[in-house]
């Protein structure tokens, strides 16, 4: 299933226009601890389908990792329960880290 992305800079232009969406963080809390887009609600990625519920289908829901394989299986269990609007973010928490956070910490 190909799974929808989208860019750092894409994404940041929604948050600067403040559209309304869900940011799901799929690593691990360590990993968070480490790094993180303000934001982000914390969920690892072996703890997703069992969190699907308290999503509501009609948001607007970005999905991200470190690198984007992650995210990518969790956004495409997402689209298969039935949510449209999810978007991987491209490059993970690294391309927002390079792109538009070079200051924040990295992995």
């Amino acid at each position: 299933m190909k799974v929808p992305k989208i860019t750092a800079s894409e994404f940041r232009k929604m948050v600067e226009h403040r559209r309304p969406f869900v940011l799901l963080d799929v690593r691990e809390p360590e990993e968070y601890q480490t790094c993180r887009i303000p934001g982000s609600r914390v969920i690892s990625l072996g703890d997703v389908l069992k969190h699907m519920h308290e999503f509501d289908p009609e948001d607007t829901i970005v999905v991200h990792c470190r690198s984007a394989a992650r995210s990518a299986l969790a956004a495409e269990w997402l689209i298969k329960a039935g949510f449209r609007k999810v978007r991987n973010l491209k490059g993970g928490v690294v391309a927002w880290a390079e792109q538009v956070g070079p200051s924040m910490p990295r992995h």
